[in-house]
């Protein structure tokens, strides 16, 4: 891949000055307090740069491993998408259905063969027409360096048919998921010949292109080329906030114009609906962590046990996310048909995980009154690794010191941005918490693959059961989506029996908007933030 390279246009010194000078006045208008952001009467202006929108979020940076926007580099692909850089070939309705986006259809003519017509007014932001060959390009690239696609999608070959506007994919086996997982962020179509830069930007085909890109702060303009519609806004600027306060403060100043991530507390700030708009939808992203196996206290199953049996889940969404979310019982949630409805977990009950651990010889018999138990001259101590770059797990952390600590635990609580390193060091930490999107695909077979099969990507604890693989390839080939869903809810249940994962709670997500902002709502796949419809009046 090369680097993208910006032309110079041949003025003069004075001139490229002068534009020097203009780009650092509209950087200081977009940063000023004011809540337009811009000159009086013109709201979300920039003066001569024009309309100019600020964005900030706690779901992008390094943290959330999304900072950049190449959609092969780990989770960058999420900010190609959720920031109108970057589009898929099919996208999620509002009920989790893929439909087509830069492609107009698709069909399986074998169980390994797919064939994709594309659409023929597309350009990418370099000037590039989105051709076949071009989207085969891309795809080729993906699989050659993601680190979770190549096993989710099967993809062995791509044949491009510039002539027909298609592409014909083969897989290395059934793979009925397979436009499902085209459609997950990682599947953004992106230039490959225009490249990705050191940065990270990329040539997408959304309604905006990032004229700048740090690890803290995207700069996008208006996509003039954009197929879909006129972009309303010249500039948006993301801005990644991960203190919630500092969010809140911001927002309420005028220096951002809506937020991602408030802390659950701060809502109530925002109920003025002359100023402010909230806009929340139910979202699969799921609260949980994943047990250690490498951990010699982590290999009891009563432990595990105890563990999942003293997390008040129903008290962390009442109090903590002030109502904001669901009690999880499985990674899904209620209204999925392989979701929380159809499964069973251990129900908080301090008690019976007393019950669970002294059964299991976990006493508190070294008589320093400490209240934690000890077994053959060891204590019961967890360490919980977490991350602050999601405000919700910190919170989490506290309230399972808690009230884990009343039933005879001691936990550790190391709540890091260098969580990402310390995980990879299986003697350092015992549970790991953290928030997924659980069905960005709208399929089960998403959370599985990358969690709970041996080997996989995220499977961080290293949780092995030879049933969930044989159920896994299963799943792998059945077209069939009511037996996808059965096979589903019997790999969930199985975790939850092995309690080899402990699911906590479901996120409703909200974006809060000053109240002249439209045409930006949040979406249950988490995706889809910034879009052609963004205005700001």
């Amino acid at each position: 891949m090369k680097a993208i390279t910006k032309k110079r246009n041949g003025l003069g010194l004075l001139a490229v000055m002068l534009a020097c000078l203009v780009a650092c006045a509209m950087a200081l208008s977009a940063c000023g307090g004011s809540s337009t952001g811009g000159a009086p009467g013109q709201p979300g202006s920039s003066g001569s740069g024009g309309k100019t929108f600020v964005y900030g979020t706690t779901g992008y940076g390094t943290q959330m491993d999304d900072a950049g926007l190449n959609p092969h580099d780990t989770y960058s692909g999420w900010s190609a998408v959720r920031y109108g850089v970057g589009e898929t070939l099919f996208k999620f309705s509002d009920s989790m259905q893929p439909e087509p986006w830069l492609a107009t259809g698709y069909e399986f003519t074998s169980d390994t063969t797919c064939k994709i017509t594309l659409r023929d007014d597309v350009d990418f932001s370099s000037g590039r027409h989105m051709t076949a060959t071009a989207v085969k390009e891309c795809l080729d690239d993906l699989i050659a360096v993601h680190d979770r696609a190549p096993a989710d999608t099967k993809i062995s070959n791509v044949e491009a048919d510039d002539a027909g506007n298609a592409i014909t994919i083969t897989t290395s086996e059934p793979c009925p998921a397979l436009i499902n997982y085209l459609s997950d962020p990682y599947g953004a179509i992106i230039d490959m010949q225009a490249g990705v830069s050191p940065d990270g930007n990329v040539s997408g085909t959304g309604p905006y292109m990032a004229s700048s890109v740090s690890d803290t702060e995207i700069t996008l303009t208006k996509n003039e080329r954009y197929w879909n519609g006129t972009p309303k806004m010249d500039r948006v600027i993301v801005r990644a906030i991960t203190d919630g306060d500092t969010l809140t403060s911001a927002l309420q100043s005028g220096e951002i114009h809506a937020s991602y991530g408030l802390p659950y507390a701060n809502y109530a700030l925002f109920k003025d609906g002359s100023r402010y708009t909230i806009n929340s939808c139910d979202t699969s992203r799921v609260f949980f962590g994943q047990m250690n196996y490498a951990s010699p206290v982590m290999q009891d199953d009563a432990v595990r046990k105890a563990i999942c049996q003293g997390i008040d889940r129903q008290g962390f969404v009442d109090t903590l996310l002030s109502g904001r979310g669901s009690k999880a019982t499985g990674p899904f949630p209620d209204e999925f048909a392989f979701g929380d409805a159809t499964v069973r977990a251990e129900d908080f009950d301090p008690e019976a995980a007393k019950a669970t651990l002294e059964a299991a010889g976990w006493v508190d018999s070294d008589g320093d009154g400490d209240g934690v138990r000890e077994r053959d001259g060891q204590r019961l101590t967890v360490r919980w690794l977490t991350y602050p770059g999601r405000m919700e797990l910190p919170l989490l952390a506290e309230s399972v010191q808690s009230t884990l600590g009343a039933i005879g635990f001691d936990v550790q609580v190391n709540s890091t941005a260098n969580h990402t390193t310390i995980r990879k060091d299986a003697t350092a930490w015992d549970v790991y918490a953290s928030a997924l999107v659980s069905a960005p695909t709208g399929d089960p077979e998403y959370f599985f693959g990358t969690h709970a099969v041996q080997g996989v990507s995220a499977n961080y604890g290293g949780y092995h059961n030879a049933k969930i693989d044989t159920l896994y390839r299963q799943l792998h080939e059945e077209f069939d989506s009511a037996k996808r869903a059965e096979l589903g809810t019997q790999m969930t249940q199985q975790v939850l029996d092995d309690h080899g994962m402990v699911f906590v709670s479901h996120l409703t997500m909200g974006i809060v908007s000053d109240a002249r902002v439209s045409g930006m709502r949040p979406h249950p796949c988490d995706y889809y933030e910034i879009t052609v419809d963004l205005d700001m009046t």
